[in-house]
């Protein structure tokens, strides 16, 4: 039977990535979002695909995720946590509301699919690869929900792995470093593109793609020995501290 995968945040950018990795592989993808348009737009042009219009904080949405799902392809093999959502601002700006916002998408949206899915990926002893960010490894100002946000999903990635391991599922993480999507080029300016290039080794963003590979490679059997695992995507950004760009010059 055909591998099933759900990616959330599958609409655009890294999940749009890994769905048509995904896809290339021969896998059939439940692709999640909440932009109802652009879902649209993204699953009209793919075959093999399934477009659920859900919100991944509302723990009734994430029960319609998995029942849908499993109607549509009998099985779930792996769950892609990739939906995520970024609001930058000082910490004495930063209003509660805001810092909810931020942790009922980015962490509680994770605890909620993981464990929704978790009786599907036992029957298939599947895999979950969560989203987090070299912000949950790095600090840096304005970041005070968004970095915080992402840190826990690094730890809630090895509590669900150590938990899951007897039933074969395995789960890990990935913390992209500075990709090249859409919505990073909208908002860095020249400088800020210049600054992270001086400081990553490879001296340059990533590509959607090249996220997706690692991805994928988690949530398939070439990973069968691999759990309870953070790998930063990043170019070396987190790797490197001072002095990089004056080694350079």
């Amino acid at each position: 039977m055909t591998k099933t995968a759900i990616v959330t945040g599958a609409a655009r950018g890294i999940g749009l990535a890994t769905t048509d990795l995904f896809l290339e592989m021969g896998w059939q993808v439940a692709m999640v979002d909440w932009d109802s348009d652009e879902l649209a737009r993204s699953s009209a042009s793919r075959d093999n695909v399934l477009a659920l219009d859900l919100d991944i904080s509302n723990p009734q949405d994430v029960q319609r995720m998995v029942s849908q799902t499993r109607a549509w392809s009998g099985r779930i093999d792996s769950l892609i946590n990739n939906a995520g959502i970024a609001e930058f601002g000082p910490v004495e700006e930063t209003e509660f509301e805001t810092w909810r916002r931020v942790m009922s998408i980015n962490l509680d949206g994770i605890f909620l699919c993981t464990q929704a899915a978790t009786p599907a990926l036992k029957e298939t002893a599947g895999s979950v690869v969560n989203i987090a960010s070299i912000s949950g490894l790095r600090a840096s100002t304005l970041r005070v929900a968004y970095g915080t946000s992402k840190a826990a999903v690094i730890q809630l990635t090895k509590q669900y792995a150590a938990e899951l391991g007897e039933y074969n599922i395995r789960v890990n993480a990935v913390a992209p470093g500075p990709v090249r999507t859409k919505l990073a080029m909208a908002v860095h300016s020249q400088e800020i593109i210049d600054a992270y290039h001086d400081a990553i080794p490879l001296n340059r963003y990533g590509a959607e793609r090249e996220l997706a590979e690692v991805i994928c490679f988690l949530a398939s059997d070439k990973a069968s020995y691999v759990t309870g695992q953070l790998v930063a995507a990043d170019g070396g950004f987190e790797a490197t501290g001072v002095g990089l760009p004056a080694l350079r010059s």
